[in-house]
């Protein structure tokens, strides 16, 4: 017996210890690189915009007349416009509305998707029926056409831009919600929950909203990217942020418009920077639905 005792206690010795399970961003980093810059890519504009003030060299509206459409050069790295307002200033303020804008709409969005979407998904019936067809009605009409629409009957400004973005991008987005609130109810944790008299409520706090939650997140991300496009079509036709506040949309729109071809960085800065951003949000949700989503992970 102390023989037996001694080899069990040997082997136990001997035996590698348990591999610790790498936490959620080693993983995005080492499996999803691409991914992980753009996250890192996001946290930067996103910094720029809330401390531009701080970065910013100049005043986003000074404007310097003797320094009217200059190049860049060590004193404006991103040029003039036709005011002599530095361009590398306004991009950075510019982010702080994009950006703000685009995340706020986006989590709206997430928000109006997870309520419809869960609600249709899980009661089903006449009640998905009614929502639905709502849904299809609403998804019938050209996103841009009823976002200038409403924007022209509100009047331009960001808490307008915020909630006709939220809404439409909400109500589009509650597709995707439902059909996977659709394959959680039919689990057999819902089933058992439902026959020992839970509430619909707390079913659907405790049960269904925390199984979906990977499906909002990946929305929540990508729709950040649509957002920030939208604002900047609407800032392109006037109907953005009013100015001087600048956005990236209304400097295209504006002086990089009328003077692209005696200054081509003032089209090409902001164009820059909108571009590098709807990169790096969709990037990173894809990055994001391979990670959370079980189907999308690959086999080693």
């Amino acid at each position: 017996m102390s023989a037996v005792n001694v080899g069990a206690t040997t082997a136990a010795a001997e035996a590698p210890p348990a591999r610790r399970r790498p936490g959620f961003f080693s993983r995005l980093w080492r499996e999803k690189r691409l991914g992980a810059i753009g996250g890192l890519l996001l946290l930067f504009f996103l910094l720029c915009g809330i401390f531009a003030e701080v970065i910013a060299p100049y005043d986003y509206n000074e404007i310097m007349p003797l320094d009217r459409l200059q190049g860049p050069s060590a004193a404006h790295w991103f040029g003039t416009d036709n005011l002599g307002r530095d361009v590398l200033s306004r991009c950075l303020y510019g982010a702080r509305l994009s950006v703000i804008i685009g995340c706020s709409a986006a989590i709206l969005a997430t928000l109006i998707s997870a309520l419809i979407g869960i609600v249709s998904g899980y009661f089903g019936g006449k009640v998905d029926l009614f929502v639905q067809r709502l849904v299809d009605a609403w998804m019938s009409f050209p996103e841009l056409v009823v976002l200038i629409v409403v924007v022209s009957v509100l009047g331009p400004g960001m808490p307008q831009i915020i909630g006709t973005l939220g809404l439409g991008l909400g109500i589009a987005g509650s597709r995707i919600v439902r059909s996977a609130v659709v394959s959680v109810r039919e689990h057999m944790y819902v089933h058992a929950a439902q026959s020992i008299g839970a509430s619909s409520a707390r079913i659907l706090w405790r049960h269904v909203l925390p199984n979906v939650m990977p499906p909002l997140i990946v929305l929540l991300t990508t729709r950040v990217g649509t957002a920030i496009l939208a604002e900047s079509g609407l800032s392109f036709l006037g109907l953005g942020v009013p100015p001087p506040a600048p956005t990236w949309g209304s400097m295209l729109s504006g002086s990089g418009r009328t003077y692209m071809f005696q200054g081509p960085w003032l089209a090409l800065a902001p164009g820059l920077c909108l571009t590098a951003v709807v990169y790096a949000t969709n990037v990173f949700g894809d990055a994001l639905r391979d990670l959370l989503d079980p189907r999308m992970r690959g086999t080693r």
